[in-house]
């Protein structure tokens, strides 16, 4: 046999050696940050739970997940170890202010809008105006008049085109 036909088997022979070897370095990892649990450390399960550890054993890991309930998981339901500045963003929602000079970016755009008068002037132009009324009108609301000429225009647009029927009685 010539090398260049054993060419094609000894780069799939590589291959494989390299993805078992990354996939078992990744188990590694996982182990070891499994074993290197503390109580009090907050964890994310497989499962997508967030929890904190209150008991570590041999297999088991003990996770408080809210006041009053505790719950037995094995050691390889552990998916990730966070950090405690990540279960609290999480978990309760605290942000820690990640610009040290302190800048605030404002959630809307009156920043981009700079205006010799304040807004609060503006707004206040604004509610003296009666509040607009989007809503619709009934018929009561209209004069007399106005409904008699409504339903008159409506009969004389009724007469000048027929309408369409869905296969009712004059259907053929």
């Amino acid at each position: 046999m010539s090398p260049l036909t054993l060419l094609p088997f000894i780069v799939l022979i590589g291959a494989m050696f390299l993805m078992t070897r990354s996939a078992k370095k990744k188990q590694q990892q996982a182990a070891s940050m499994r074993n290197e649990l503390q109580p009090g450390s907050g964890v994310r399960t497989i499962g997508g739970m967030y929890a904190t550890v209150k008991e570590v054993n041999e297999d088991t890991v003990l996770l408080d997940a809210a006041p009053g309930v505790d719950l037995l998981f094995a050691k390889n339901a552990i998916g990730a170890v966070l950090t405690d500045d990540e279960y609290n963003r999480i978990v309760h929602g605290i942000e820690h202010d990640l610009k040290a000079d302190g800048t605030v970016v404002p959630d809307d755009a009156s920043s981009l809008t700079e205006t010799d008068e304040p807004a609060a002037d503006a707004s206040s132009d604004a509610s003296d105006d009666k509040p607009l009324d989007l809503g619709k009108k009934d018929a009561a609301d209209k004069p007399a008049d106005e409904v008699v000429a409504a339903k008159a225009d409506e009969v004389v647009a009724d007469d000048a085109e027929p309408k369409k029927t869905d296969g009712g009685a004059d259907a053929k």
